[in-house]
């Protein structure tokens, strides 16, 4: 089994190499040039590149400066002599302690984690980090651009009804402000039935009536208005029928409507439109359509723009806007996806990616939220503590700080059981390649932590210290030997320079018991682990 040099030993070879550098800098600023100061410097630096070579660094301080940068980390002097993995975990947590924001960071930080190739390290850290903070910067721009547009769909909404805005109907939640919709004096039988049919319907459903659907049903009030009005002054019905044309594009362009407005002419009134549109709509399918119509000289392009081109060339902005948003998300969600297929000890991730990739952009977005995430890397833990007949436990917590994980039976029916015998699966908290760490899924920030030799395994509470990190830290070795069980191994818990086994003693604690000496006692003396799918889903 491969195994690091001591932390120690790692840390002075490190300050070494730093050390000689900043001698060479130093010398050369100071425009110190005796006869053996340059080629003594120069000695030096290249003694202080092997040095870093042997300390597991492969990059240079800019290129960890740029590194950090991405995700907001100080490059103090230690950050900047941690080895390459180490200086991967330290951005790793920093991304993961930005959460949504910086998603495709941390998913590339954990394939290069995964990974025991000083080439797949360097290369993340001097290109892949910044490519995937480009991918999250744009990820951050499309939805700050969606929720503003969602915004503005309310505006849009109320203006075209004819509803007073205000910024307390605005700060409803959808479902809410629809509610205020169906209630309010101003909306049509029309309105309040497609208000009614979207509250009964999902988020996508209430989104949509927000979007179009508001409008769309006044315009079929107004319609129906009209058709009265028709049988007794047709003049009159259409002059009504053109004004309702006129406000929803308007409130399609968000510009408050005026009786000089409603009284010009067709032509002059897509002119002010253009005139007056915001500045973030002069890209848009709306103003384009606009523009095309007004350089017409046919009348009926101009009602046709004013009656129905306008909805249609909103529709295919939001569309536009909408997809955008979601090719980010199902880049990174299939991102997500090929990292955790490399392991077999995430299948719950693996199987949550692929059906919200398969059901379509809001299970997907639902997926790569902070609680979908957390849902998703959900499994359990079992030990195979009985050979022949072969005996499987889950390992599970009592809530308490401190207290020992035990084995035992868990019942379908004893919900809070099947909670504390539920963990998270996620990379190493110490950063080491391949390992992992166990959060407690009922008890956040909580992680299965071993103790020295003849020590009790317990749910520690995260303090944030690299003791803390370490103690977390699991390695799996023999992956897979149980028969039929892809997903199983021993997990091995390194303190200091040494792999513990773990066991279980008569009272179904798991306590680490001696030093990985031999396979065969492994397979032999100490119970196997596997994953399994979460007991509380």
């Amino acid at each position: 089994m491969r195994r690091n040099a001591p932390h120690k030993t790692r840390t002075a070879v490190r300050r070494g190499a730093v050390a000689t550098t900043t001698v060479a800098a130093v010398l050369a600023v100071s425009g110190q040039s005796t006869v053996s100061a340059v080629p003594v410097a120069a000695d030096r630096a290249v003694s202080a590149d092997r040095e870093a070579q042997a300390a597991g660094i492969g990059t240079t301080e800019t290129q960890r400066v740029d590194a950090a940068a991405a995700v907001g980390l100080d490059p103090t002097v230690d950050v900047l002599l941690l080895s390459d993995s180490d200086f991967i975990h330290a951005l790793w947590r920093k991304a993961n302690e930005a959460g949504e924001r910086l998603d495709s960071v941390r998913t590339a930080a954990e394939k290069a984690m995964a990974s025991t190739m000083d080439a797949d390290h360097v290369a993340f850290i001097v290109t892949g980090i910044h490519e995937a903070h480009r991918l999250d910067q744009q990820r951050e721009r499309d939805k700050a651009e969606a929720e503003r547009a969602a915004r503005l769909a309310r505006q849009q909404a109320l203006l075209a009804i004819g509803i007073p805005s205000t910024p307390e109907l605005l700060g409803l939640s959808d479902d809410n402000f629809i509610r205020a919709i169906l209630r309010h004096e101003a909306s049509g039988p029309e309105v309040r039935a497609a208000a009614t049919q979207a509250l009964l319907a999902d988020e996508a459903a209430w989104r949509e009536f927000i979007v179009n659907g508001a409008r769309e049903a006044h315009k079929k009030d107004v319609a129906r208005e009209l058709e009265e009005l028709e049988e007794k002054n047709r003049k009159e019905a259409e002059l009504r029928r053109n004004q309702a044309a006129r406000k929803n594009v308007a409130a399609l362009f968000r510009i408050p409507v005026t009786q000089s407005l409603l009284d010009t002419s067709d032509d002059n009134f897509i002119r002010e439109m253009l005139r007056m549109a915001p500045s973030d709509l002069k890209d848009s399918e709306l103003y384009r359509a606009a523009q095309k119509a007004v350089l017409s000289t046919r009348a009926s392009d101009w009602l046709d723009f004013l009656h129905t081109g306008a909805d249609a060339a909103y529709k295919r902005d939001d569309e536009a806007r909408r997809e955008k948003l979601a090719e980010a998300n199902r880049m990174l969600a299939r991102q997500i996806l090929d990292t955790a297929k490399k392991s077999p000890f995430n299948p719950n991730l693996v199987t949550s990616a692929e059906k919200a990739l398969a059901a379509g952009d809001v299970q997907v977005a639902e997926f790569l939220s902070e609680a979908g995430q957390r849902r998703a890397r959900r499994q359990s833990l079992s030990l195979r503590v009985q050979n022949s007949p072969e005996k499987w436990l889950p390992v599970h917590h009592s809530g308490v700080n401190g207290t020992a994980a035990t084995v035992g039976p868990v019942s379908p029916q004893n919900v809070p059981l099947r909670g504390a015998a539920t963990w998270l699966v996620l990379p190493a908290l110490s950063g080491r390649a391949g390992c992992f760490s166990f959060e407690a899924a009922s008890k956040s920030g909580h992680y299965l932590k071993a103790t020295t030799d003849q020590g009790l395994v317990v749910l520690g509470a995260n303090d944030n210290t690299k003791a803390f990190r370490d103690s977390t830290t699991w390695c799996p070795d023999l992956q897979g030997w149980v028969p039929g069980r892809s997903a199983t191994a021993w997990f091995l818990w390194e303190g200091g320079k040494d792999h513990y086994q773990v066991k279980v003693n008569a009272r179904n604690e798991l306590f680490t018991s001696g030093r990985f000496a031999d396979w065969h006692d492994l397979l032999t003396a100490y119970p196997a682990w596997e994953v399994t799918p979460p007991l509380a889903p």
